[in-house]
């Protein structure tokens, strides 16, 4: 299991050698604002654990764990993101919010969640959607009893 720490740097790591190939020391160090000493302890501890390959003065790449941790990290991350915007939370507040959700959540939990927006996308879950973003805006609920639509405040 990695650290919350630790699962930030592959992200990051992974969008850099995305971008360039491989990634630097200073490449990671103006990413997430640290210094690059932080980064070079970092560094040791991810190749130590086999996240990464680095040589010192030279470039990062990630190991085939690596990878996979920062591609599951980063598909929470979008996940819980996009889901939190689809509810109506603002962009910014749902990038800082899902940072923070996709290290914390357990994996039965995230695969509830994962069912539940798969469940959104359908046409009866798109329709619950519409129906809480109507609440959302208006406090009132459509209630459905015996086949009739009726509104009612809560």
């Amino acid at each position: 299991m990695t650290s919350e720490r630790k699962e930030d740097y592959l992200k990051t790591i992974d969008k850099i050698v995305t971008e360039k190939g491989y990634a630097q020391v200073k490449d990671i160090s103006r990413e997430l604002d640290v210094g690059p000493s932080s980064v070079t302890g970092m560094l040791k501890k991810l190749t130590d654990d086999g996240y990464i390959n680095y040589e010192k003065y030279g470039g990062v790449t990630l190991t085939q764990k690596g990878k996979e941790t920062a591609n599951s990290t980063q598909k929470k991350y979008t996940t819980i993101k996009d889901f939190l915007i689809a509810l109506g939370v603002s962009e910014h507040v749902a990038e800082d919010d899902a940072c923070k959700m996709e290290h914390i959540i357990t994996p039965d939990t995230y695969d509830i969640f994962l069912r539940f927006c798969e469940f959104s996308m359908t046409e009866k879950g798109t329709n619950q959607m519409e129906h809480f973003k109507k609440y959302c805006e208006t406090g009132e609920v459509e209630k459905c009893t015996c086949g009739a639509v009726r509104t009612q405040k809560l």
